[in-house]
């Protein structure tokens, strides 16, 4: 699974940063503490490419609105309460509404994780612009290199099964169950969703480009409105991409599971980064900037890092790979019958592969069984797997599934404390009552 050296990527833009060869928005050296690039790519043949005008002003700092782009509303795919838990722009799939569905999560039940709003964007007006010193000629935010929908569908097209995850996933665990304070959506473990994504590889749009031998970052903006915080505009969601990691895996996808891409999912093209945090996977993409020179935005420097007193001031790396997780398809608080047979059942997933084996207590940790894996076992997905369980008598129970990844990476008891409240990775106990 690991495609080139994340330690030595980060090293290097370190390096870079010390020597003035970084550009951000306006962040100080110290905020962008251990970043870098530096992969040692081959030359890249010129395949195609070539500057077009701007179809319409681009915006200081990100893309300009597509054509017909208005703002929807916060979602706007229904949000029924037996399928969801709704938090203002973000809606939370509830893992009971997973059960018996099949390895992907069909699109009406996909949680959806906005900023602000779903646009609704005119996909035959769309095009996606790139421009950057990392493309030969140099081509510039006022004149890039464009591609229409159409021409990327006539693109060479590869399918990809991959769970997409907010980094804030399992949330809510860091205070009721860790008795810890964090800011954030409280989401429990239900903004996670797998799906079969359609579309073209970035590395391949890239070199029809013309990419450079020294790009360093690729940076996706959507075209969802300007994110405020704190009463300070942001700009346009966007988060870099290390140049090894965009050519290795990642896709612009234009179909999810067999469909379209929905308003809600990123239409007309979405970036998907497989395995890594869900911010990396820019929905309603616009622009792709493609640097020689490390980039900073909000999403990597404030936002997506671990803060708090174990970390220095300016926070840990930028983080990436998603970490070791488990749910029961089951909803929290349920009730069981007593001295009948109980088929539990579950899905656990890692940012660094495969899932080897998944261990359930149903005695709150005092004893462990293995459960038995099912279905697809995709290195990008998750893998389900269930158990059964005769309740001995009536009673509360915690359930708890510990799963363990083909590195070796199992789930800990407790998940080190960050005040953002980013990747809970430990195991969570599930109560149930048994009457």
């Amino acid at each position: 699974m690991r495609s080139f050296d994340e330690g030595r990527y980060d090293s290097t833009r370190l390096a870079q940063w010390e020597a003035g060869r970084a550009r951000g928005d306006g962040f100080s050296r110290r905020t962008a503490l251990r970043l870098s690039a530096g992969l040692g790519l081959a030359a890249v043949p010129v395949l195609g490419g070539g500057s077009a005008a701007v179809a319409g002003p681009v915006r200081a700092g990100g893309p300009a609105p597509a054509a017909g782009s208005v703002a929807a509303g916060p979602i706007v795919k229904p949000l029924p309460p037996e399928l969801f838990t709704v938090f203002g722009t973000n809606a939370e799939t509830r893992w009971d509404a997973l059960r018996d569905v099949g390895y992907r999560v069909p699109i009406d039940r996909f949680f959806v994780r906005n900023h602000s709003s779903t646009p609704t964007v005119d996909g035959d007006a769309w095009r996606l612009k790139l421009f950057g010193a990392g493309l030969h000629g140099s081509p510039t935010v006022d004149n890039p290199i464009t591609v229409s929908l159409k021409q990327l569908r006539r693109l060479p097209s590869t399918t990809l099964t991959a769970f997409i995850e907010c980094a804030g996933n399992g949330r809510s665990f860091f205070t009721t169950q860790q008795g810890q304070s964090v800011s954030g959506t409280a989401w429990q473990l239900g903004a996670v969703g797998v799906a079969t994504w359609r579309g073209v590889r970035l590395s391949t749009v890239l070199r029809l480009a013309g990419l450079r031998p020294d790009a360093v970052d690729v940076l996706p903006a959507g075209l969802d409105a300007n994110f405020v915080s704190g009463g300070v505009d942001l700009g346009p969601v966007r988060r870099p991409i290390p140049i090894g990691k965009a050519l290795h895996d990642v896709v612009l996808a234009y179909e999810m599971n067999g469909e379209p891409l929905p308003p809600d999912h990123g239409y007309p093209v979405r970036v998907v980064v497989p395995s890594w945090i869900g911010i990396s996977s820019i929905k309603w993409v616009g622009q792709i900037e493609v640097s020689a020179e490390p980039l900073f935005t909000p999403w990597n420097t404030q936002f997506y890092r671990f803060f708090g007193p174990d970390y220095p001031a300016e926070g840990s790396a930028p983080l990436g790979r998603q970490v070791v997780k488990s749910a029961f398809e089951l909803a929290r608080g349920a009730q069981l019958p007593a001295g009948r047979p109980v088929r539990l059942q579950g899905r656990s997933w890692s940012g660094n592969g495969g899932i080897r084996r998944v261990d359930v207590s149903t005695d709150g940790g005092a004893t462990w069984r293995r459960a038995t894996l099912f279905g697809p076992a995709v290195d990008t997905g998750w893998r389900r797997w269930h158990l059964s369980w005769r309740p001995p008598a009536a009673g509360a129970y915690d359930l708890l599934a510990r799963a363990t990844d083909e590195t070796g990476v199992s789930q800990p008891d407790v998940s080190p404390y960050n005040t953002l409240g980013y990747q809970f990775g430990a195991v969570v106990r599930h109560p149930v009552t048994v009457a």
